[in-house]
């Protein structure tokens, strides 16, 4: 899919995605408004020769790839051949590792909650020991929250960590161990394009889980100063130039930092701020800045 023919001398931009929601058709539909070329790249029908560009008829790429992996590698393998991916390797590296984006809020002396990394089940139960309970175990890798699992007590973690070391896979034996905050119910989703926050909504679910693609339901929530320091903050510290930061509050309103999301989803968002915001315009905007620097 492509939009306007491209002119002589003109940048065309890429846009990455294996699957094409609702975000991509908004972001395409931004484009075309503008009259600005792009080509959408199915990243399952791509290969990269080592040292080499390939050919490749663009000069910037957005990764809105969903398979982490692929992100990851696509967006390096680009890199490497000298087109601009936003957002960078080095981003979608991080936030797709809630240890390594952990440990960038912390070194950005942003509030998270208690988290620890264990490399055992052993040394997992003295981490929770440490942490306290309730607390929530979860993958390193993942989204929409899947296979986090709240830990009431050492018993349940027992039990759960007996599972986890059943798990193929050597990754799959860390354990990602963070406290459970007692939350109203709810918890902020702000996004960041550029360095500024466009806003920023309260998602609540019936389960810890608020994803919008669980089932999430949003409503406009008032972007305060804390709110925008500490969401610009955890993009720069990610180095993300596009990001859905993940905001909770505790039951004394203190504000913390929980993930960061690379390839943040706006459905939710976009319909809770409708007149308020267009999140694939200002990506676009963001991308032409981008393309001509």
């Amino acid at each position: 899919m492509s939009a306007t023919p491209q002119r002589p001398g003109e940048s065309r931009i890429a846009v990455l995605a294996s699957r094409v929601g609702a975000d991509e058709k908004r972001l395409f539909d931004a484009f075309d408004r503008r009259g600005v070329p792009f080509e959408h790249v199915d990243t399952r029908r791509q290969w990269y020769v080592a040292g080499h560009s390939g050919g490749r008829s663009f000069d910037l790429a957005l990764n809105r790839e969903i398979g982490q992996v692929r992100a990851a590698y696509a967006a390096r393998s680009l890199s490497a051949a000298g087109v601009t991916v936003v957002n960078s390797a080095e981003a979608t590296e991080v936030c797709g590792d809630k240890w390594r984006t952990t440990q960038a809020l912390e070194e950005a002396g942003l509030p998270t909650p208690r988290t620890a990394l264990a490399l055992t089940s052993t040394s997992a139960l003295e981490a929770l020991e440490v942490i306290g309970y309730p607390a929530l175990i979860k993958p390193l890798v993942g989204s929409w929250g899947r296979l986090v699992v709240p830990l009431r007590d050492r018993a349940g973690a027992e039990a759960v960590l007996e599972y986890v070391a059943a798990l193929p896979g050597p990754q799959s034996h860390l354990a990602y161990v963070q406290e459970l905050i007692d939350k109203p119910g709810r918890d902020i989703r702000a996004i960041v394009v550029g360095g500024e926050v466009l806003g920023a909504v309260y998602r609540s679910g019936e389960s810890l889980r608020t994803n919008v693609a669980l089932g999430g339901q949003t409503r406009p929530c008032e972007v305060t100063p804390e709110i925008a320091k500490f969401s610009v903050g955890a993009a720069d510290a990610v180095g993300a130039d596009i990001a859905g930061v993940d905001l909770i509050e505790d039951r004394d309103g203190r504000l913390l930092v929980l993930e960061v999301n690379h390839r943040v989803e706006f459905t939710g968002f976009q319909s809770a701020l409708a007149e308020q915001v267009n999140v694939a315009d200002h990506i676009v905007e963001h991308l032409l800045e981008r393309a001509h620097r």
